[in-house]
């Protein structure tokens, strides 16, 4: 239990450090190809795509930025600082917190239809803002 708790915080830590070195890109950020393995098959954006610009925007202070790249941006920054405190605090006094919520399965069904009704609906957005050039164009198979 204790090395899930430490692989937790690495995995947090390393969450909150992956944008901090794409911060002060001069712009070229936003016209970047990305590096998703699915958005680069299929052209289209994956349930997780502009999650690190969206941290990036949040970092430099555009909050509105980065709910436009992705709205659980924020959400998900504040979960990994939450996640290093409580499971730090949890190893320091060798006590359970949150267990019942973390590993909760209706917690879990609600955060993946909340993902997924967002995700279908940024797919529709885009479909209906791009042509099939464009979209071609976020791909490989240009």
């Amino acid at each position: 239990m204790k090395r899930r708790k430490i692989l937790g915080i690495a995995g947090a830590i390393i969450a909150l450090a992956m944008p901090l070195f794409l911060l002060h890109s001069d712009g070229h950020i936003e016209t970047s190809q990305s590096l998703c393995p699915f958005k680069m098959l299929t052209g289209f954006p994956c349930p997780g795509c502009g999650l690190t610009k969206s941290m990036v925007f949040l970092y430099e202070g555009d909050f509105s930025k980065s709910i436009s790249y992705h709205m659980f941006g924020p959400a998900f920054v504040f979960f990994c600082i939450c996640a290093i405190f409580f499971l730090s605090l949890e190893l320091i006094t060798k006590r359970e917190y949150f267990r019942n919520i973390l590993f909760n399965v209706r917690v879990g069904y609600a955060a993946g239809i909340l993902l997924g009704i967002y995700h279908i609906s940024r797919v529709v957005y885009f479909v209906m803002h791009h042509s099939f050039a464009d979209i071609l164009k976020e791909s490989i198979w240009q």
